[in-house]
């Protein structure tokens, strides 16, 4: 068996047994491997809702796709292993195929609609904090979504610096001024529409590409409340189960 075949295969063991994977044991892939193992344990567990995406220190972004069997709307009760990390986001919904437009990320109003997402993140791997490769092919650690309101009303501007709430139980997360990851979630969006070309069936109307976090990475057990805002958006919030 392959490299790429007894990654994937561990995953989905992984997954149907909801346990981890000691990153010791397994090969770490090339960029491009990751990104097969993502579409091929996609595969086996159904329909894309979206994906995540984020720059990298070279090359191409770091993106994965999230499952429509892990997307839920603002209020669901989340299924949690042990603990589940929580990012409050920027999400881009597609209205229109980015296909049938030249330039989407340069005219995003004809695409794209913001929302406010929640990203749930856990893993299929033990001691691959230091693995970025390993974690690419984990679906970016990406454990599902929570869908908040949409923008309806957006002009087509960038969010860069943003005012937002986050509380997970008694934990207040973020009170304040916060970033978009690099200062801009247009222009994560616009590494998405650029590198993920047929990548897991591609952008489709209906999804929603999620721009990196804007609250950190904390996590939490279950039984926590978790309640988000960022300014000109509804709220958002999930409880964790």
């Amino acid at each position: 068996m392959g490299m790429i075949e007894t990654v994937t295969a561990a995953f989905l063991d992984a997954r149907q047994r909801k346990t981890r994977i000691d990153a010791a044991t397994v090969p770490t892939p090339d960029y491009d491997a990751a990104l097969e193992i993502q579409s091929r344990v996609q595969r086996r567990l159904g329909p894309v809702s979206g994906f995540k995406v984020g720059a990298r220190p070279e090359g191409a972004p770091s993106m994965a796709p999230i499952l429509s069997a892990q997307t839920w709307q603002s209020g669901a009760r989340v299924p949690v292993r042990d603990t589940m990390g929580i990012e409050l986001e920027i999400g881009f919904e597609v209205i229109a195929a980015p296909n049938t437009v030249p330039d989407a990320a340069a005219d995003p109003l004809r695409c794209f609609r913001p929302r406010i997402v929640l990203e749930l993140v856990d893993s299929r791997l033990s001691g691959a904090e230091d693995d970025a490769l390993l974690k690419l092919a984990d679906m970016q650690m990406n454990e599902g979504v929570i869908l908040g309101p949409a923008l309806d009303d957006w002009d087509g501007s960038d969010f860069g610096t943003l005012d937002a709430t986050l509380t997970c139980g008694d934990t207040v997360v973020v009170d304040g001024p916060v970033s978009a990851p690099g200062g801009s979630a247009l222009g994560s969006l616009s590494l998405l529409c650029t590198h993920v070309g047929a990548h897991c069936g591609g952008l489709q109307v209906g999804q929603v590409v999620i721009t990196g976090s804007i609250s950190g990475l904390s996590y939490f057990p279950g039984g926590t409340e978790v309640a988000g805002r960022i300014d000109g958006f509804g709220p958002i919030s999930c409880h964790l189960g």
